[in-house]
């Protein structure tokens, strides 16, 4: 993991396109719409045609578990289940995604989170040129754990991981207790800043956006937030991040 740790991107059959909006039809009950049953049933293009996910590992759910709640969980809610805040306002409403992901092949839901929603008027962002194919597939195995209930399974790895990470930084002298004390402290508001708040741009630049509002709102100094990069450059540039 290499985005702050923030172990948070992706839509699938319906998406949060960062606050956007567009005027569709209405939707039906159930956080579905009249144009849901098309969506799963598209055709797949030629390309995508017969993709397949690889196999799941624990550090592909965790590399997921971040793009999610960085990009996604506004949206698609703690539990994809389509009842994220920013979800709300959009017409259609974001689908259940970990339900209706179990559903869908691997190529279809593939090529609907790398294309977007155009062709199905929704909001939906196209993510081919945002995200790496490795990455697309660790947000599909990390949407289908949600839609298995494991939630609480995959937050304890994330904990555990970064507690290993910071903790071998400590034993090899790399950073002090308190510059991990202080990471702490800025990732947890971190995290819970960016599940409430929708902003656009790309990972990085939502990330730096969270920090600054952050700062301005007084949850934390900007001495900590530099402490908190100088931690992460430190855990990166180091080998202690998987």
């Amino acid at each position: 993991m290499k985005k702050y740790l923030i172990l948070f991107t992706m839509f699938l059959v319906t998406g949060c396109g960062a606050g956007r909006s567009q005027a569709q039809p209405p939707a039906m009950m159930g956080g579905g719409d009249s144009g849901m049953m098309a969506r799963h049933h598209a055709q797949v293009p030629e390309q995508y045609a017969g993709l397949t996910s690889p196999d799941v590992t624990d550090d592909a759910l965790l590399r997921g578990a971040e793009i999610y709640k960085i990009n996604c969980l506004a949206c698609h809610g703690e539990t994809a289940a389509g009842d994220g805040v920013a979800g709300a306002a959009l017409n259609p409403l974001p689908s259940p995604i970990g339900h209706t992901s179990q559903m869908l092949s691997d190529a279809l839901v593939f090529y609907r989170i790398s294309e977007g929603g155009v062709e199905f008027q929704t909001a939906m962002p196209a993510w081919k040129d945002v995200l790496t194919d490795e990455q697309i597939w660790d947000v599909i195995a990390y949407v289908r754990e949600l839609g298995k209930g494991n939630t609480a399974l995959i937050d304890q790895m994330q904990a555990a991981q970064q507690d290993e990470m910071l903790n071998e930084a400590l034993k090899k002298s790399a950073i002090t207790e308190a510059q991990a004390d202080t990471f702490r402290v800025v990732h947890v508001e971190l995290e819970g800043y960016i599940k409430s708040n929708v902003s656009q741009g790309t990972m990085d630049e939502r990330e730096a956006s969270a920090l600054m509002a952050l700062v301005d709102s007084g949850v934390v100094t900007q001495a900590q937030v530099d402490e908190f990069k100088i931690v992460h450059a430190i855990l990166s540039s180091g080998g202690f991040m998987p």
